[in-house]
């Protein structure tokens, strides 16, 4: 059996469109290096083009 790892030991990233960190997911794997963004809401928010304000966090 596979040993279990600390939340905090997985590799992270900020995402591209609202800055805040997101751990490495395991369906994210085979394309951790092209992983830009925390979230699907974001992701479509960025194609829109404005930055979330402070507020919208």
């Amino acid at each position: 059996m596979p040993k279990m790892r600390k939340k905090s030991d997985l590799p992270s990233k900020d995402c591209a469109y609202c800055g805040l960190p997101f751990a490495w997911r395991k369906k994210w794997a085979r394309d951790w290096d092209n992983v830009r963004f925390c979230s699907d809401r974001c992701r479509s928010a960025s194609k829109g083009g404005a930055k979330p304000s402070q507020d919208d966090r």
